[in-house]
């Protein structure tokens, strides 16, 4: 099967987005697969910068780069700018199937492409536009929503991550909907990597350790951790970059530890280190980072909202909160502290729930949908 892989990020990027993209080639090719990804452009620093123990440098299939700009006030995210490179590439690849990773701009354009040359269209629906329009501009979340309507009515099938982006995509009038979760790496995020001396050198005093890990932009509400970190017992840990992490340095007590991006084996000997982790983010459509800390066997906090619904047993791997709630986040983790036997359950169910969603799994899963969409279009045009 020959696939053409149109995403708005692609490695050496680091979010949800490129990290699906990238596990989805290399699925393809594991699979005797012929894929082809088609990704903005990044800058040259970042593109030729050396391969990381995760090997996410590495393009595991030909990647052709689109001219991109970075978004202003967010430069980690690059936007493509209308290139033939795009058209061009997908006619010249002969593909049997365009997979379009959350479309928005680059998307867009993809799907024109795919339409024009009658090749059918699979739209991944990823990230939750409305509610970033909400948060940045404080209004725009109907036009978000005709934008999303606009690409996904033309796809031949849309695949949400959630039970939550299913009901969200359906009540805004998008058809041919379908559940499509994301699988998670259990060998590399596993619970005996707990690493000791990483624990001794971020908690002398032999502090609790609460941890995020993801990017630090407002609509992941970070600030929430404040009142936790100021739990007698606790020291927060946060990982990841991102255009709030100036004002997170000073919203979150001082003895907050900011480690940066980290990626690869060294993220997970940090999940497996942590005592629980905390997401505070009320606008995943899935919410990957939950996955890699329940994999790790590490209890977890979220809120009640959107794809962590579907991963957090409430009362079993960990516990759901009212989202925007810094109160909630608070209790939910004072809970923990004090009960050092229930957060060993919650970390030992959540890795018994992770451990058959591995993205070989997963990944299957997809090729049933490709192969679905592909028999009905010929079908049609028989």
């Amino acid at each position: 099967m020959r696939v053409v892989i149109v995403t708005e990020s692609f490695p050496p990027d680091v979010n949800g987005v490129a990290h699906c993209a990238v596990q989805t080639a290399r699925h393809l090719v594991r699979r005797g697969h012929e894929p082809l990804v088609i990704a903005p452009a990044v800058p040259a620093a970042m593109q030729e910068a050396p391969a990381g123990p995760d090997g996410l440098s590495i393009d595991p299939c030909p990647v052709v780069r689109v001219p991109s700009i970075p978004l202003p006030g967010y430069p980690q995210v690059r936007v493509a700018l209308p290139s033939r490179r795009l058209a061009a590439s997908l006619a010249a690849h002969r593909a049997d199937v365009v997979h379009l990773a959350s479309p928005f701009v680059l998307g867009i354009r993809g799907m024109a492409a795919a339409a024009k040359l009658r090749i059918p269209a699979v739209a991944v629906y990823q990230t939750d536009l409305g509610g970033y329009a909400r948060t940045y501009v404080g209004a725009g979340e109907a036009a978000a929503w005709r934008r999303i309507r606009s690409v996904h009515k033309a796809a031949d099938r849309t695949l949400a991550p959630s039970s939550a982006a299913v009901r969200d995509l359906v009540g805004h009038g998008v058809p041919r909907v379908q559940l499509w979760p994301r699988g998670v790496d259990t060998e590399r995020f596993r619970p005996d990597l707990r690493d000791h001396e990483l624990r001794s050198s971020l908690a002398p005093g032999g502090e609790l350790l609460v941890g995020y890990i993801g990017r630090l932009a407002p609509e992941k509400h970070v600030d929430l951790l404040a009142a936790a970190g100021e739990i007698p017992g606790v020291r927060l840990v946060v990982v990841g970059d991102g255009p709030s992490e100036p004002g997170l340095r000073t919203a979150l007590p001082g003895t907050t530890h900011f480690l940066g991006r980290r990626t690869g084996d060294e993220l997970a000997r940090i999940f497996a280190s942590l005592d629980m982790f905390v997401h505070t983010g009320p606008y995943e459509t899935f919410c990957q980072t939950v996955q890699e800390a329940m994999a790790s066997g590490v209890p977890v906090v979220a809120p009640a909202a959107g794809g962590p619904l579907d991963l957090v047993d409430h009362g079993r791997t960990g516990l759901l909160v009212a989202p925007r709630d810094a109160g909630a986040v608070r209790d939910a983790v004072r809970s923990l502290v004090a009960d050092p036997a229930l957060r060993a359950e919650y970390g030992k169910a959540g890795r018994t729930a992770v451990e058959g969603r591995t993205w070989e799994a997963v990944g299957d899963r997809l090729l049933r949908h490709y192969a679905e969409v592909i028999a009905a279009r010929t079908a049609v045009a028989a």
